[in-house]
Parts: C-alpha cells; sequence; structure tokens
C-alpha cells in the first residue's frame, strides 16, 4: 500500500512539475518541511528540495498573513481543526481552490472537497 500511495504522490507531483496542472502550497507548509529536514541535519537534501520548488510550473507559493492565520484559528475551534490543517483549510478558501489534494481525513466533510492525489485528472 505504502508504494501505490508514494507512486500517486510521485504522479502528482509530476502533473505540477510539467505545468500540466497547478496548485497552491502555503509558505507554512515550505516552512514546516524546512523545520523537519533542518532538525534532521538535512541540510544538502532541503537545498535540493527547494531549489526543485523553482522547476515546478504549475506550482505556486501562497503566502499567508497574520490576518489569515487568525481567520485559521476561528476556522480551527469552529471545524475542530488543529492550526496546521485549519491554515492550509483557511488558505484553500482564499485561494477559493477546488479541492485539497491531501491523505488528511480531517479535511472530509468541509466546504472544500478534499481528493487523493490519484484522484486528480
Amino acid at each position: 500500500m505504502l508504494g501505490a500511495r508514494k507512486d500517486e504522490c510521485v504522479n502528482f507531483l509530476n502533473l505540477l512539475r510539467d505545468g500540466k496542472k497547478t496548485g497552491v502550497v502555503t509558505d507554512f507548509s515550505v516552512h514546516s518541511i524546512i523545520v523537519i529536514m533542518g532538525s534532521r541535519c538535512k541540510f544538502a537534501e532541503l537545498r535540493v528540495f527547494l531549489l526543485s520548488l523553482l522547476g515546478y510550473k504549475g506550482l505556486h507559493i501562497y503566502h499567508t498573513t497574520i490576518a489569515g492565520e487568525a481567520c485559521a484559528a476561528e476556522i480551527a475551534q469552529r471545524q475542530k481543526l488543529d492550526m496546521d490543517d485549519a491554515i492550509q483549510y483557511s488558505s484553500a478558501l482564499c485561494v477559493k481552490a477546488e479541492a485539497i489534494i491531501s491523505f488528511d481525513k480531517h479535511f472530509n466533510n468541509l466546504e472544500i472537497l478534499r481528493k487523493d492525489p490519484c484522484e486528480v485528472e
């Protein structure tokens, strides 16, 4: 099962990389990856990851604001989400996303549809 999930993620990321699909990632997510990889002293891999983002033709970075994060806190309370999910959801609302691409079931039953990566056509 893990291999299938990995393959569908790779396929989805290839669509974004090649510009066949467009998507948005929050700067919050990018910074979270920076913190995790940095804490594991994976600096060379982190540099490759960050520079690779520049080559994704269909990927846009959404910069959160303090006002947006305050809105996310309200959403977290109302929707019973943790803050990192609420920031993703609030950002998706702001950019009028048609779906949130995630395996995270916490995004089910919200205003924006959640899809697995393999469901992106």
